[in-house]
């Protein structure tokens, strides 16, 4: 529970701003060096592939953009999880072809968030806090298994959690039974 909330219409923007304005500015100026490149540096004799060169620049400027936003997303994201900004963002730039990029996105660790009580960064799948052992997520008071907010049952036990003294932050909202 990162203590944002979960909808689909605005995790992406959430990602997208995730991204420093440093490779923002880097991939216009990488764009505009690959316009460079093809349209000045590299000879062109026949106006006839005119259309060729525009694709194959627009290409080549889009692809090594985004390469270069998603180093800044990288540098980002690892310290939203705890890792090491410099390494991965040094895995993705040496491994060819983005192959570090995916590694990346495969060993990547969890998101960090803050204990409300003790502010101990715990990863987000956490139940309870391993410092103050405050609770930060809705759990079965059987099994001590994470179930959602809406459960009225355990999907694990069947306990009824209804029954479990959960904290009010935790409650249930009932239709006034």
């Amino acid at each position: 529970m990162s203590g944002r909330q979960d909808n689909g219409a605005n995790f992406g923007d959430d990602e997208l701003r995730m991204i420093p304005r440093w490779a923002m500015v880097g991939a216009v100026l990488v764009f505009a060096a690959m316009q460079w490149v093809f349209h000045v540096v590299m000879p062109h004799h026949k106006h006839e592939v005119l259309a060729l060169r525009l694709m194959m620049s627009y290409t080549w400027g889009a692809l090594w953009a985004s390469y270069v936003l998603l180093i800044g997303y990288v540098s980002r994201d690892t310290q939203r999880r705890g890792m090491s900004p410099a390494l991965w963002m040094l895995v993705c730039m040496i491994l060819p072809g983005g192959i570090g990029a995916v590694v990346y996105f495969l060993l990547r660790q969890p998101e960090l968030s803050r204990c409300p009580n003790c502010a101990t960064s715990i990863a987000s799948s956490y139940n309870f806090c391993p410092q103050c052992q405050f609770q930060t997520a809705p759990v079965c008071g059987i099994c001590h298994r994470g179930v959602r907010i809406t459960d009225v049952y355990c999907t694990q036990c069947g306990h009824d959690l209804a029954s479990d003294g959960a904290p009010q932050r935790l409650r249930v909202y009932s239709d006034g039974d």
